[in-house]
């Protein structure tokens, strides 16, 4: 059947009928009949490589076969942009692919894709790991899924370089470059496109640069769903801060014209463009989609004569010297190297092994970007509570790392919600201390493409529970960059989260959120949580070395009960206020404290729960119980034969979990002490219930307590009655 569609293709541009060639001419347009033959080139090169690619997965040697075809008329936006440009690339977008990789010698880019579609671990970007566009060297971040995931992390990117000339520096990529993100036209629809559309515009219609191309390939259908006539452009047309260019995506010429117009719109203006090219989709959704079940023979037809490959044809037997014959000529040889190459490349070898699939989820080591000269904020001495000493914290770290911003709803003009960031936009400027709209998934998008470009975000999230509508951007791109690059790109940040349960004032489960499950369950990710002061500094300033040197994505998720909280055991003892730790004080990841000492028992705890250990050991000390308190600090990549030597010695131990029964830490904690060998009889928990959490004085009601805590011991020491294990 390939072999068919092959010779179908050959037939119609050596000897059937060709379309009428579109108005306009290519020198007159500025493209030398040398750059049309290119051009033509790399559409036949993408359109035999996807049929190459559905060749090879019939004899069981490629993975996946999502095609470009119909799409190659984006061979000409990669013509007017410059090979420094980034270009974040919808997965049909290999014509742009190709062509880029003519801009810069030694390129082997047929054998690098059929690599890739092979899943060999020789595939130079991402080693096998997925069929991805992507290269370093010609700056083209990869994309897993374009279902308009990567749009925020391209209006990061794009935010970053203005960014960078503003303070005088450069990052990844030249400062004049403009940023290209592609995506479908059923992609448009989605939320992500929408929102990230949005803060571009939002941040256009303020006169900051916003050097961006939107390229929306609109086929007309998403799978089998038709996009309304239209849509595309209704939607588009008229926003306010965008410029739309529309252009025909079949016809070579109109397509360089209308990107080189929107290229100087973006590179010269600043300005985000919206560049809507027309296109069809020919062979179906993938490999294996059947079209037919959807689609009459008359629709497949229609689509079938709008091929951009007899379009380029056509224009090519009008303006350059070519004849049908060297067009034939042209497909034979291009078919045959290909087919070559592909027997070769399937030679090659495949990813195997989880050693192997694993070894690019942490991202390299780098060379630290802090200035070592920086003169620091002096350090106030007097005892502060955790929110003060991370205000100190980030006041010192903005000024040891020039490269380092911060962004985030209201943390500059307002200090943020809880007044944590106070002053820092008054002393470091809004260039530095960013305050965003209203939409979370943009938030981390920002940090996604500031990290690729050299820069090291600390985000904001106002509350855990808004980032539930945006985690994809931590699990589907953040996360994943290292991974699906083979540690060629990164996007170090850190990300701030008020969260967790217990807060006076703010009620609800809006504001109140006791769920990590989310977070710990994403690989790569590093998940911190302090309990006090003195360990939200050991924590941040940790978190930031590690997304400078390591170049990793940490969460630090602060528990907001605790952020202006002066007492611990008693009231008004003062004790929850604690002196600033200093510039040089960190906790390494997986490092745990010992919070009180004892023997008889060991409370295993973090955020919250360190608190209400501590007030439940206090009261359990006149009754000659010895409790030994154990802060978790950092929530995943738990060193649990460190964790198991800490409290082996203990005769009981007790897990206190803030977080709801089923999916909680605890369900690690209890499984890796069993697996060590601790008996179920010397072990408990005390989490909360699997419940939202309410308002009012109903709003602890689901929450550990002081008096559960205190139950469960007496019931695992013998000091009092059995319990009913809270949750059970």
């Amino acid at each position: 059947m390939t072999v068919e569609l092959f010779r179908a293709l050959r037939h119609r541009i050596t000897e059937g009928e060709l379309p009428d060639v579109s108005a306009g001419n290519a020198q007159a347009a500025g493209l030398s009949r040398f750059d049309l033959i290119e051009l033509f080139e790399s559409q036949v090169q993408s359109r035999l490589i996807d049929l190459q690619a559905r060749v090879l997965q019939a004899r069981g040697d490629a993975y996946y076969t999502i095609g470009s075809a119909g799409h190659e008329g984006n061979a000409a936006i990669a013509k007017a942009l410059r090979l420094t440009d980034p270009a974040f690339l919808h997965y049909r977008d290999a014509a742009f692919f190709i062509q880029r990789s003519k801009a810069l010698p030694g390129q082997t880019v047929s054998w690098d894709m059929l690599l890739s579609f092979m899943a060999s671990s020789d595939d130079p970007i991402a080693g096998g790991r997925h069929k991805v566009l992507g290269s370093k060297a010609l700056n083209v971040p990869p994309q897993t899924s374009t279902i308009a995931s990567h749009l925020p992390k391209a209006v990061g990117a794009a935010y970053g370089l203005g960014l960078w000339k503003r303070l005088g520096g450069a990052g990844g990529w030249p400062t004049d470059s403009l940023v290209l993100c592609s995506f479908g036209d059923a992609s448009l629809n989605h939320s992500t496109a929408q929102g990230a559309i949005n803060t571009a515009c939002w941040t256009a219609y303020q006169g900051l640069p916003m050097p961006l191309i939107f390229v929306c390939e609109d086929n007309g259908l998403g799978i089998s769903t038709p996009t309304p006539q239209g849509w595309v452009a209704a939607s588009m047309a008229n926003r306010p801060g965008l410029n739309y260019i529309a252009c025909n995506g079949l016809d070579l010429v109109d397509t360089w014209q209308a990107a080189s117009r929107a290229a100087i719109l973006a590179r010269t203006h600043r300005q985000p463009v919206f560049l809507h090219m027309r296109c069809v989709r020919l062979y179906g959704h993938a490999g294996s989609d059947a079209q037919q079940a959807y689609l009459s023979q008359a629709q497949i037809q229609a689509m079938t004569n709008e091929d951009p490959l007899a379009h380029g044809a056509a224009r090519l037997l009008r303006e350059t010297r070519l004849s049908r014959a060297d067009l034939g000529q042209l497909l034979d040889t291009t078919w045959g190297r290909l087919g070559a190459v592909g027997d070769q490349t399937s030679q090659r070898p495949r990813l195997r092994g989880s050693e192997a699939v694993m070894s690019a989820i942490v991202p390299p080591l780098r060379p630290s970007l802090a200035n070592p000269a920086a003169e620091l904020p002096a350090i106030d001495p007097t005892p502060q509570p955790m929110a003060r000493l991370i205000n100190q914290s980030l006041h010192r770290l903005m000024a040891r790392f020039p490269q380092l911003v911060m962004a985030g709803e209201d943390i500059g003009n307002k200090g943020g919600v809880y007044g944590v960031t106070q002053r820092l936009q008054q002393q470091y400027g809004r260039h530095r201390v960013i305050d965003t709209l209203l939409d979370e998934q943009s938030i981390l998008g920002l940090g996604i493409g500031m990290g690729q470009n050299g820069l090291i975000p600390i985000l904001e999230i106002q509350f855990l529970a808004y980032l539930h509508n945006a985690e994809d951007q931590l699990r589907g791109e953040a996360a994943t960059l290292s991974f699906f690059s083979n540690g060629q790109f990164t996007n170090p940040m850190v990300v701030r989260i008020a969260g967790l349960g217990y807060q006076k004032g703010f009620g609800g489960h809006f504001h109140n959120d006791n769920s990590l499950a989310v977070l710990r369950d994403i690989p790569g990710l590093l998940v911190a949580c302090p309990s006090d002061g003195t360990s939200a500094v050991g924590l941040l300033q940790e978190a930031v070395r590690l997304a400078d040197e390591e170049q990793r994505v940490v969460v630090i998720i602060e528990p907001i009960a605790r952020y202006h909280n002066r007492d611990l055991l008693t009231e008004g003892d003062q004790l929850a206020c604690q002196p600033d730790p200093g510039p040089d004080y960190r906790l390494p990841r997986g490092r745990f404290r010992q919070c009180r000492s004892g023997s008889d028992l060991a409370i295993i705890t973090y955020g919250n729960g360190v608190t209400l250990s501590l007030q439940a050991a206090e009261q359990l000390a006149p009754e000659g119980i010895s409790v030994r308190v154990i802060d978790l600090c950092w929530l995943t990549e738990i060193d649990h034969a460190a964790l198991y030597e800490a409290v082996k010695d203990c005769k009981q131990i007790l897990v206190v979990d803030e977080c709801r029964r089923h999916g909680s830490i605890s369900e690690e904690l209890i499984s890796e002490l069993s697996a060590q060998g601790v008996a179920s009889s010397r072990m408990d928990r005390v989490t909360a219930l699997d419940s939202f959490i309410a308002l009012g004085k109903a709003s602890t009601s689901t929450l550990p307590a002081v008096e559960d805590i205190l139950e469960h011991v007496r019931a695992l020491t013998g000091a009092g009655s059995t319990a009913i294990e809270k949750g059970a």
